[in-house]
């Protein structure tokens, strides 16, 4: 599959949109951040986007 045929989202940190992966697999629904910075909330944009 090409990366560019892959499903995205937009994380709920940071308002990016990021793409599937396959360690991902078989939580794919569950996933809601693209980083482990955004999901401990320490990515720049996530701080910007609560309001820090």
């Amino acid at each position: 599959m090409k990366k560019s045929n892959l499903p995205t989202k937009i994380c709920v940190a940071c308002s990016r949109p990021f793409a599937w992966r396959k360690k991902w697999e078989r939580d794919w629904d569950q996933v809601l951040y693209c980083s482990d910075a955004c999901r401990r909330g320490v990515h720049p944009l996530a701080k910007r986007s609560k309001g820090a």
